[in-house]
């Protein structure tokens, strides 16, 4: 069942500006069963729940539809500032917002709707997990943005902020897999179970 959301209740931010060293391209442009894994990211926040959806694009400079695309000059220093600068993008009206990962296509929209059905349970933060671990996607709710943003630095992303920050765990093992694509095998690998997961 697809939740019904009042324009700009809950965005969604895809993490998408990496350079794909170890694939040899940056994943965004990475294409599994004739999609693009931006696009991929995009249909899995929308499906979700999510609206808008705020694209941050730093190595490549891809075109996206449906999103609002922002830059992030300083993607070289790691995933926070990716995450500083979308989080920065996010409408005013958004009560919430839902972070996913582009190298990550492996996850269903049923985990994004999850986390939205959660916030609207009375969860502040809601995380994905697989197996009891916690991973993506992680919905914040606006009160968390601005301690998110001035917290991360690096390349961990929110992952220290969660370490200190009680949250509310969302189980999402029998609604995908959280399997990074880092390296043309990951992508392999991918390829083949991917059909279970359509």
């Amino acid at each position: 069942m697809i939740v019904r959301m009042r324009v700009s209740e809950i965005a969604g931010v895809l993490l998408a500006a990496g350079a794909g060293y170890r694939m040899g391209t940056p994943k965004a442009l990475i294409e599994l069963g004739g999609e693009r894994l931006v696009d991929r990211g995009i249909k899995l926040l929308e499906e979700g729940g999510c609206h808008p959806v705020v694209v941050v694009l730093g190595a490549a400079d891809v075109p996206v539809r449906g999103a609002v695309a922002v830059r992030n000059p300083d993607w070289e220093t790691g995933m926070a500032s990716s995450l500083k600068v979308g989080l920065a993008a996010v409408p005013g009206d958004a009560a919430a917002v839902v972070v996913a990962l582009v190298d990550q296509p492996l996850i269903r929209p049923e985990a994004v709707r999850r986390l939205v059905e959660a916030f609207h349970g009375g969860a502040s933060i809601a995380v994905a997990t697989y197996g009891g671990r916690p991973r993506n996607p992680v919905l914040f709710s606006r009160a968390h943005l601005a301690p998110v943003g001035e917290s991360v630095t690096g390349d961990a992303g929110a992952r220290d902020y969660l370490r200190t920050t009680a949250f509310t765990a969302v189980p999402c093992d029998d609604v995908g897999d959280p399997a990074d694509v880092d390296t043309p095998d990951d992508l392999a690998a991918v390829e083949k179970g991917t059909l279970r997961l359509e």
